[in-house]
Formats: structure tokens, sequence, C-alpha cells
């Protein structure tokens, strides 16, 4: 099926070198979005509504694309994009390829392999276009996965392929409900050096998994309102990993097992993982752990056969805890893919995969 039998191609003004490029829209069915609410509003990961009703830095963060994914099958020699967002985002901290930037990966046997980054501009604040050539001559569709930004918002996003390209339905992710990720900006992605390495990300490629991630920076907090709009959305598991943003210590014994409390009453059966902040384990830190603990056990005390406890200590345990982050809090590439290590055997067990 070629493209053109489904959508009619855009006028998008380009400076991109190649001459042939068809332009359409990745909000068409024939691109599948995930990460999302069911919303037209832009890529949001929460609906407004709920994360002004949750606080305003909520709010601010709802916009930012961090697991936002857009999959499709093309025999296209290159896949070009163009993003529209109202700002870029910048921080000394997060290269500008994780906060603002696209990756694509490609399916093959039943694995994802990195194919390219989307590298944005230094100068240009709202958006930018670029290319990455798939080196597919075989005239056979293959499945393609690109990744958003961890940090900024996209209000459109254009995908380019060569005029003519064939395109085919992408496959589905393994797991119809998503794995809902609920925590901070090492949730958002923070620092990673580009979206294809966040934590999740890494799960999803070893798992065909699909997931949501709420991951608010610095915002993440635990509301009762938050809670209550996240305990109604449809998942197969649900990952506790929002400890560090807490004010203080007291502060999270008020609230962690009200949230576990909150979504366990309306999804009695999904399997629920309750992670510590990945640190040396001294300090606030420790008794920040201690209390993620005892809502475990208070868990499985009360009968809780499907709830689950991932120690942050170990994540970046060993000679390599000093090259896991960026400042001492942050995971960097290496960072992220030591937590995706520590909690890929407990999620390939309860979700049945592989």
């Amino acid at each position: 099926m070629r493209i053109e039998e489904i959508n009619r191609k855009l006028q998008i003004e380009t400076e991109l070198s190649e001459k042939d490029i068809a332009w359409y829209d990745a909000a068409e069915d024939i691109f599948v979005k995930y990460g999302i609410v069911s919303s037209d509003e832009d890529y949001l990961r929460l609906p407004r509504t709920v994360a002004k009703s949750v606080s305003e830095g909520v709010a601010d963060l709802c916009d930012n694309t961090s697991g936002v994914r857009v999959r499709l099958s093309t025999d296209s020699c290159y896949i070009a994009i163009k993003a529209v967002s109202p700002s870029s985002s910048h921080s000394p901290k997060m290269p500008l390829t994780g906060r603002c930037g696209f990756d694509l990966y490609k399916e093959f046997g039943g694995q994802q392999f990195f194919v390219g980054t989307y590298i944005p501009y230094l100068d240009k604040e709202t958006g930018y276009e670029s290319i990455i050539y798939t080196g597919n001559t075989t005239g056979k569709a293959v499945n393609y996965i690109i990744n958003f930004p961890t940090y900024n918002p996209v209000t459109k996003l254009y995908i380019g392929l060569k005029e003519g390209s064939r395109t085919e339905t992408p496959d589905v992710y393994a797991n119809e409900k998503p794995v809902v990720f609920y925590g901070s900006s090492i949730t958002q992605g923070g620092c990673a050096s580009r979206p294809g390495n966040i934590y999740q990300n890494i799960l999803s490629r070893a798992l065909n998994m699909d997931y949501l991630c709420l991951g608010f920076s610095g915002r993440a907090m635990g509301e009762k309102e938050i809670a209550e709009y996240m305990a109604g959305l449809d998942m197969c598991a649900f990952v506790s990993d929002y400890d560090h943003n807490a004010p203080n210590s007291e502060y999270l014994k008020n609230t962690h097992f009200a949230l576990y409390e909150t979504i366990r009453n309306k999804n009695p059966d999904i399997p629920y993982i309750m992670i510590t902040h990945p640190s040396k384990g001294i300090n606030e830190a420790t008794l920040r752990r201690t209390t993620v603990m005892e809502s475990f056990i208070k868990a499985v005390d009360r009968g809780d056969k499907n709830i689950y406890f991932i120690d942050g200590d170990s994540l970046f345990a060993g000679d390599e805890y000093d090259s896991c982050t960026v400042d001492g809090c942050h995971p960097n590439d290496l960072g992220f893919y030591r937590m995706a290590r520590g909690i890929l055997p407990i999620l390939k067990e309860i979700l049945y995969l592989g």
C-alpha cells in the first residue's frame, strides 16, 4: 500500500536537500502514537485539566513529550522529521539531543536497533527539521519507532518519506495495556543523552512493551489529584518512583502508602512496583528508603501478592557508581542502562513476556 492512497501530502517548507520528500502529519492514522492521552491537544502525557488540578509545576510539564513514540512501517530509504515546538528547553546538565531531540529505531527479528538521532538546532527555538537515511533498499516495509524529546513540548510533527514509498500498518506492542511509570526528573528522562536511552525506552525495547511516562521533574509529590487520575488509567502494571521529589521523609510517609491504596483500590490485580532513589543510601535518602520499604511491608501484610520492591541502592552499586550520574543524582546513559537492567527481571516476570 502506498501512503498516497491513504493521506494527501502536505505542502511543507523545508531546507533539507532531498527534493523528493513527501510530508505527512504524524497525527494521521497510518502512524500509530503511544505514550499520550486520548486527546486532540498536541502530544500530551496528561490532560491539561488534570495537570492544572495537581499543581502549577505539573501543568508546566504535562506537554513535555517524554515517553511519547510514533510507530510507522515503510520502505522509504530515509525518514525525515519537521518538529514544531513553542520553545526549546535548555539545561547545563542535559544534552540538547535528549531534552529537545528525537531518535529513530528499527525493528527486525523481534528486536529494536538504533538507527540515528535527529540532531536539534542550537539557534532555533520553535522546532527543527532533520533527516536520517535508513539504508533500506529492499522494497519491503520495515517497522520504525520515533522517540520524542524528554523535556520539550511538541505541537506538531511532520514525517517526510521518499515520494512513492510503500507504507503498512506498523506492528503493535506485546502488551495491549501500558505500564504506567510515575516519578521525578529521573522518570522523565534527565539526563539521558537522547530519548531512546531513558530507562523506560530501554525496557520497552527489551520487552516489546508499551508504557506511559508520568515523570514530572521536581513535581511528583503523590498528590491526591494525580493519584486518583492514575488509578483510573487502563494499565497492565504501575511503577511508583517518586520518593526523591517528596519535600522530606515525613511528607513521603504521609503520601506514599496513600498513593498505593488509591491505585490498588481501583486496580486490585495489577502488579505494583515500588522503587527507591538510586542513591548511596545516606542521611535523608535512608529515611525515604525506609518509608518506601514500610509501604511495601504493609501491603504484603495486608495480603497483596502482586506487590514488588526494588532497592534503588542496588541499581548503581559497585565500582561503576561514580560513573552512573551527571551530578550525583540524575543518571547518564550508563545510569539509565543500570536502572533498566535492575528493573527488567521483575517486569519480564510479571508481564509474562519473553
